[in-house]
This record gives C-alpha cells, sequence and structure tokens, in this order.
C-alpha cells in the first residue's frame, strides 16, 4: 500500500512551490527493499512543525508520522538540512544580485541559564553575564541569513569562536 500525502493543515507546512524547491535536495526515496512508509514532504512538514511551535517529537500531532520514524536521524547523519541550508542560502543571495558565498557576517552570543536537567559536564560560567549554563554562538552574513549555529558551554569567550566551529 503506498503511503498517501496527509492534507496540509498548519501554516507550517510547506506550499506546492515551497516543495518543488526542497524536494531535490532531499536524499532520494528508497527503491530497494521494504518501501518507505511516510512521504518525504510529510516528514518536512513534521519537522517543519517543531522547529514553528517548539514543541517535542513525541508531542506531534496525529495526523503527521510517528515520532519514532527514522528519517530525521538519517537526514541528519548525511548532513541534509546543512547541504539544503547552504543550496536555499545561495539561491537567495542570488535572487539578492549577491555573490552565491557571502564574504561577511556578523556573530552575536547568549547565555541562558542552564536548567537542572543540563549536565554540569556541558554548562560553564559566563562571567560577563553572571550565568551559569550554555551559550549560543550564531553566525549571519549581511542579509541575516544563517550561516551557523554552535552551542557550548557558557565560559567560552566570544572571541574564541571567531574561528569556524568544528
Amino acid at each position: 500500500m503506498a503511503a498517501m500525502l496527509r492534507r496540509p493543515t498548519y501554516s507550517s507546512d510547506l506550499t506546492d512551490d515551497q516543495w518543488a524547491l526542497v524536494e531535490p535536495l532531499l536524499p532520494p526515496t528508497n527503491t530497494g527493499g521494504r518501501p518507505e512508509k511516510h512521504l518525504h514532504r510529510d516528514m518536512v512538514d513534521a519537522i517543519l512543525y517543531v522547529v514553528r511551535t517548539g514543541c517535542s517529537w513525541r508531542h506531534l500531532p496525529v495526523d503527521f508520522p510517528p515520532w519514532q520514524t527514522w528519517y530525521f536521524a538519517r537526514w541528519e547523519e548525511a548532513k541534509v538540512t546543512e547541504q539544503a541550508m547552504a543550496a536555499l542560502r545561495r539561491r537567495l543571495r542570488k535572487a539578492q544580485v549577491r555573490s552565491g558565498a557571502p564574504s561577511a557576517g556578523t556573530i552575536d552570543s547568549q547565555s541562558p541559564k542552564g536548567a537542572d536537567a543540563v549536565g554540569q559536564d556541558t554548562r560553564g560560567y559566563d562571567a560577563g553575564k553572571k550565568v551559569n549554563g550554555r551559550k549560543r554562538f550564531i553566525v549571519t552574513d549581511t542579509l541575516g541569513l544563517l550561516l551557523v549555529v554552535c552551542v557550548m558551554a557558557a565560559s567560552v569567550q566570544d572571541h574564541d569562536r571567531r574561528k569556524r566551529p568544528r
């Protein structure tokens, strides 16, 4: 039985035009062995729903594929998200009559307090902000398009992360 596309319901769901841009950036559907149970578009819509609402995977509405589905882990292992972001960023930059690759960027950081559930080994103390937790570094290009996100102990200084994260 072939998988059926769920009916678009949420504001985070892709339009047909958006899907036409994203679909070629995803790994091809498996052709050998057991057929895939869920459509790639439904999986992307589920990912976008989680990102947009901030809900956990376990709390996805029932019309999405189950949260245990393995696509996301497989796609992350293949760096699909990074490749898709880079391709879409190049497309947007060229639409703005810019070089596909940025020549300048802006870095910013935030040091939120670490929750009790955050392990001590991943936390640090940011003396400037007097916060014990983690630090988020975000780098954008001059158009405000995301280049890099990095999370580490708050004790890491901003000037130490100017090199591209590994």
